[in-house]
């Protein structure tokens, strides 16, 4: 049996291999928690374990470096992301035509949820990115990836900040104060019809597999894949009939070319990668 190390995350789609209830007796595998320290720098730089969950734009970064990796078309997470940047009303009303000279914090530059907030405000709304006043708290994931952004100083959270009136808005933070609100009015409709309108989801985590494990072992890779789209098609479920985990090579193509384009023009890659550059022979025939 062929035993293989794999980081994923505890997804409905995902519990069913891990509690073993769908299998394949030619391989086996040891589980690590998506929070192991430094998982994703780990698979990107030592190829630390067989298969990682990873955001893509991580993993865009990587490929964009030269890492030995390839994707597995499998979506482990995705989300509408059109209402994860908010304002505080107490300040006054704001919206995406407001945004120029504007403080807005995110987490990381390289944060997928970022990257496709801003892309859709840029692509959709028509905002100028580089009109925007950018604050981080963390670095990429990836060394040595662009980082155009003022980095915050202090470990003040970036929601506290915002209703402290020291930033204008925020990307991908939980909020519960009723004076929070989307920057983006109506926005589940709004992500529903960017859907329809582009056949995509914004997709945040993928998997990847070291590309020497698809060279030497094509069929566990297979069999992986395999056994994650069962797990999918056995928790299979919709948000408003939008499928946030989309498998399948054909399936996700119009999301990855969506987000490459994103990261080439807020200068996250140095160019823009071809969706069939993120696959191998192996992983490119799912």
């Amino acid at each position: 049996m062929t035993a293989l190390r794999i980081v994923v995350g505890d997804y409905p789609h995902v519990m069913p291999l891990k509690r073993g209830e769908i299998a394949d007796a030619s391989i086996g595998f040891e589980f690590f928690d998506l929070a192991t320290p430094r998982a994703f720098t780990r698979m990107i730089e030592e190829q630390a374990f067989d298969f990682c969950e990873m955001p893509i734009v991580t993993y865009l970064q990587a490929k964009a470096g030269g890492a030995p990796l390839s994707l597995l078309p499998a979506t482990m997470l995705a989300r509408l992301q059109h209402g994860q940047i908010v304002y505080d009303s107490g300040h006054g009303t704001l919206g995406p035509a407001d945004l120029g000279g504007r403080r807005v914090g995110v987490r990381s530059w390289s944060r997928t949820t970022g990257v496709w907030v801003r892309g859709i405000l840029a692509s959709d709304y028509g905002v100028d990115l580089d009109r925007v006043r950018w604050l981080t708290v963390e670095a990429a994931h990836v060394a040595g990836a662009t980082d155009p952004t003022e980095r915050v100083k202090g470990d003040k959270p970036l929601m506290r900040m915002l209703l402290d009136g020291e930033l204008d808005a925020v990307i991908g933070e939980p909020a519960t104060d009723p004076r929070v609100r989307t920057l983006i009015a109506e926005p589940d409709i709004a992500a529903r019809a960017w859907c329809r309108k582009h056949g995509a989801v914004p997709i945040n985590h993928v998997v990847v597999v070291r590309s020497t494990l698809t060279q030497s072992s094509p069929a566990a890779v297979r069999s992986v894949y395999r056994l994650l789209l069962r797990g999918k098609q056995a928790a299979a479920d919709t948000t408003d009939g939008v499928d946030l985990r989309p498998f399948g090579c054909a399936a996700i193509r119009p999301s990855l070319e969506l987000i490459a384009g994103y990261a080439a023009a807020q200068r996250l890659v140095p160019r823009r990668l071809a969706v069939d550059e993120l696959y191998d022979d192996v992983t490119g025939g799912f």
